[in-house]
């Protein structure tokens, strides 16, 4: 079948890491179908009306519109619908769109049904329906996702929590829930030889993500023992923690990274012991599969899909107290927490949330949609 992916949340020059996990997904569905991507976001700073950035990206035609942003919103969708609209006529017409994100530019996909018959499905990712985030959703932005979501063929959560709050919430009628997409061809297990425990940390650093808290556990924690070290950093404001860590004088324990590549990532996991997430919520959380991909066991507060998805054995779940993450990274450096070995947090990845498992998920699906139209 042909495939076309649209989505709120794409990379682009703008947003390098945006949305990634949908280009993954699309990778994914490469393995079977003949995939397009198709994406438009206005740029602020550009003159031209719209320029067309045409690439082939992992082997997929990858084309992404610019339009000229503006400062009133009502403008600024109406040009990106017309973005989109002129990227569509570039491409080849789909047997199926998968959009992502129920958010206004997803609109598009209901166009693309009413004028021309292709249905769609669409993921879902986005942690604002969960009911930690639910109060500050305003009218309009529900009204939309029912809109879109009462269009969709199936509506596709990440994670079973996200789908029951979309229930809660009556967004939706036909319901699957499918994951997020880990390489596990980049993220395996390895051997290490040395001689500190090594602590990791990677996100975009956004208060949510609550790095300072894990700076600080491992301060403590430095009071107790000298025989580990913290690696703690990513695309976000890591600078400030530079900083943190300069004023407790902690540079030679407590190591601070920015950004870095899918394949550095990696690398880092690799070298880890454990890695560490005290996250306010999630929706769902790639990098924590990615360490175990990797085989290392994790520490994660016990919020939205994470305990859906870390299974007993994989790593220790925490209430969002600094008292039970200190105590937990305690334990896994004095050894008192054995997690499986690291093929079989690999094997768990791999059997869950691989490329092929996830590709062979959408196309059960797309056969159904398709069959029905």
């Amino acid at each position: 079948m042909k495939i076309l992916f649209i989505s709120s949340w794409f990379p682009n020059k703008l947003e390098s890491t945006n949305g990634n996990f949908v280009q993954r997904h699309a990778e994914s569905v490469a393995l079977l179908h003949e995939v397009e991507i198709l994406h438009a976001i206005g740029d602020p700073s550009q003159k031209e009306k719209f320029i067309f950035d045409d690439q082939h990206i992992n082997g997929i035609r990858t084309l992404v519109v610019y339009y000229r942003n503006s400062s009133n919103p009502a403008l600024n969708f109406m040009r990106r619908m017309k973005a989109y609209f002129k990227g569509f006529r570039k491409m080849q017409k789909p047997d199926l769109v998968h959009a992502n994100i129920l958010q206004k530019s997803m609109m598009f996909a209901v166009f693309l049904k009413k004028k021309y018959q292709i249905p769609f499905v669409i993921s879902e990712h986005w942690s604002g329906f969960l009911p930690v985030n639910r109060s500050k959703l305003s009218f309009g932005e529900k009204f939309l996702a029912k809109t879109i979501a009462k269009n969709a063929a199936f509506v596709l959560p990440v994670s079973h929590i996200l789908m029951n709050s979309l229930k809660e919430l009556s967004i939706g009628n036909q319901f699957e829930v499918v994951g997020n997409v880990i390489n596990t061809q980049i993220f395996y297990p390895e051997k290490k030889e040395k001689s500190k425990f090594r602590f990791f940390h990677l996100s975009n650093l956004i208060p949510l993500k609550n790095p300072d808290s894990i700076i600080n556990a491992a301060l403590r924690l430095r009071k107790n023992s000298d025989n580990f070290e913290l690696q703690i950093g990513g695309d976000g404001d890591y600078e400030r923690l530079s900083d943190l860590v300069k004023r407790n004088k902690a540079e030679d324990f407590i190591k601070v990274f920015g950004e870095i590549s899918h394949q550095e990532a990696a690398q880092k996991m690799r070298e880890s012991d454990c890695f560490v997430l005290f996250s306010d919520y999630e929706s769902f959380s790639c990098v924590l599969l990615e360490s175990l991909s990797s085989g290392v066991p994790v520490i994660a507060t016990k919020v939205g899909a994470i305990p859906e998805i870390i299974k007993e054995n994989h790593g220790i779940i925490i209430n969002q107290s600094e008292d039970d993450l200190y105590e937990a990274m305690l334990a896994v450096l004095n050894g008192n927490y054995k997690a499986d070995s690291s093929e079989e947090l690999h094997r768990y990845v791999e059997e869950n949330f691989s490329a092929k498992k996830i590709a062979g998920l959408f196309d059960h699906i797309y056969q159904k949609v398709v069959i029905s139209s």
